[in-house]
């Protein structure tokens, strides 16, 4: 079994507030998990109106599998074109 960890440092620019931050990414984390199958959720930087933290992992029993996958999610995140992406880090478990 192989887990794959994906954390996305996001920049929410159209956010204005808490309650714009949270609007963008619920959106965003529910098209993610209905696309690809995936769990994710906002797993830091919760207080800031424009910033974000979101963890997202997948589990396979195949390494390669679980890398296709994660580089899908960065691709859709960062075509969506709601958020930019900041920084990406990736771990096999």
């Amino acid at each position: 079994m192989v887990v794959g960890l994906l954390t996305l440092e996001l920049f929410i620019n159209e956010a204005t507030s808490l309650k714009g931050k949270r609007r963008v990414l619920k959106s965003l984390l529910d098209k993610v998990k209905a696309r690809y199958n995936v769990s994710a959720a906002e797993v830091g930087k919760q207080d800031a109106w424009q910033f974000s933290t979101v963890g997202v992992s997948f589990v396979s029993n195949e390494s390669a599998h679980v890398h296709r996958t994660l580089a899908a999610v960065i691709r859709f995140v960062q075509g969506l074109g709601t958020v930019e992406v900041v920084d990406v880090k990736t771990e096999l478990l």
